[in-house]
């Protein structure tokens, strides 16, 4: 009777917390994923603790001053200004928090197996302050098995039982970098937890803040749930890139075949090719799949080849600037090559991944004087040089071909057109205009 009265009361305790927004929420890690979990619940009413290790960045918040391009600052200050939101470094605020989401970076090893020590550090340093009635939920992109096989027998080892004493989750984040329509709230938010109980901890956590979740049977599930959209996305782009590629062989526009593709209603969903995948997700999570699964013995071959010809892609790009030049009489030794639109897709400041930085490094080893432009990226240093992004007009005038990496909506690309000598475009971006100077992939 003990046993089940300990197991009521903490359940009750946190669920009349949560329900009442009285539970105190610790968000840890203040990037793309965190910051803007944490400013949704700040908004909804809740007490926002986030936790970074970068001290810059937590100064910076706590004076009002967004760094994630998502998030403005002036709602940052605001939440601020009226206690609903601060930031530390200080992992002891764990004693005094309710609910804890670790939204820490998952990056790959140069030889693509899943680095850990972001989740395991972060961990660490929540169980040496794990108390009794916490809920914790892990959003960083994983293989299937990370809660239960690294979190669960860390806070198990305490003396603490999940489902009972505490609650664990997995909760994938689908953040989307400036999409204007599907943000933090708006977006199913998938939970899955170690026990019944955990999950519907999880849901009723979201549920307060969030316009709809999707309550999944255990954490294993939640966990494939990322990494099969991810992985559904990068080998459907690796089928268009490989489209592009027996195009180009064959001297057929591939845009124009997809864009009557997808006038078919039924069997059919678009994809594009581009310069190569971007970003922290595409280019990263299929491949965590890949590792997890060689570990069963289970060889994933769709996810070897498409990323393997998304990886391509590049060096394709640089391929078809040194035809464009060879064709006008131009060598890439000594060109001036300006590249329009550095970030990794189209209207956001996130360098994460991007190609443009994979064919900048190319073009600069085959000799060619590189420049840039990009709105949103105002500084880029590669091997230790600085570049200045640069007017585009004006540099497109200058350089003997100008190639189209990330077309943001900002560009004026009637302008460049009439300004460039020459001009190589990956992403289709100057789709209404005909003219001998461009290059299309």
């Amino acid at each position: 009777m003990q046993t089940a009265s300990k197991v009521i009361s903490t359940v009750e305790v946190l669920k009349e917390k949560i329900e009442s927004k009285t539970a105190r929420v610790g968000i840890v890690g203040l990037g793309y994923v965190g910051l803007p979990l944490a400013t949704e619940f700040a908004k909804a009413g809740f007490h926002v603790i986030g936790i970074d290790v970068q001290q810059a960045k937590v100064d910076g918040l706590n004076r009002g001053i967004s760094h994630v391009q998502d998030v403005p600052s002036a709602e940052v200050a605001e939440l601020v200004r009226e206690k609903r939101f601060r930031a530390t470094t200080d992992f002891s605020i764990v004693g005094e928090l309710d609910t804890i989401n670790i939204c820490v970076p998952t990056p790959l090893r140069k030889t693509k197996d899943p680095d850990m020590s972001f989740i395991v550090s972060a961990v660490e340093e929540i169980a040496k302050h794990f108390h009794r009635g916490l809920l914790v939920i892990l959003e960083s992109t994983t293989y299937p098995g990370t809660t239960d096989e690294l979190l669960l027998p860390t806070f198990e080892k305490l003396g603490y039982k999940a489902g009972e004493d505490f609650f664990l989750c997995f909760s994938p984040e689908r953040v989307d970098p400036g999409n204007p329509i599907y943000q933090t709230h708006n977006t199913p938010k998938v939970v899955g937890g170690i026990t019944p109980a955990c999950t519907e901890m999880g849901k009723l956590f979201f549920s307060q803040a969030l316009e709809k979740v999707v309550p999944v049977s255990n954490t294993r599930v939640a966990e494939m749930v990322k990494l099969l959209e991810n992985t559904f996305r990068m080998i459907n782009i690796g089928l268009a890139n490989e489209m592009a590629l027996m195009c180009d062989g064959m001297g057929i526009n591939v845009w124009e075949v997809i864009d009557a593709a997808a006038t078919k209603p039924f069997g059919f969903m678009p994809f594009y090719p581009g310069p190569g995948l971007g970003g922290h997700c595409i280019p990263i999570d299929p491949f965590y799949l890949s590792w997890k699964t060689k570990q069963s013995g289970i060889e994933a071959r769709f996810i070897d080849l498409a990323g393997y010809i998304n990886g391509k892609m590049p060096h394709f790009v640089v391929e078809k600037v040194q035809d464009a030049l060879n064709e006008h009489g131009k060598p890439v030794k000594g060109s001036r090559v300006h590249v329009a639109g550095v970030a990794y897709k189209r209207n956001i400041d996130d360098l994460r991944e991007s190609p443009a930085l994979d064919v900048i490094l190319l073009l600069n080893k085959l000799g060619a004087h590189i420049s840039y432009t990009d709105p949103y990226v105002p500084e880029l240093k590669l091997d230790g040089v600085v570049l200045r992004s640069e007017l585009l007009e004006q540099s497109a005038v200058q350089a003997d071909c100008v190639v189209i990496v990330t077309d943001h909506s900002g560009f004026d690309y009637r302008a460049l057109l009439h300004s460039a000598r020459l001009i190589v475009d990956t992403r289709n971006a100057m789709k209404a205009f005909h003219s001998d100077k461009i290059v299309r992939l």
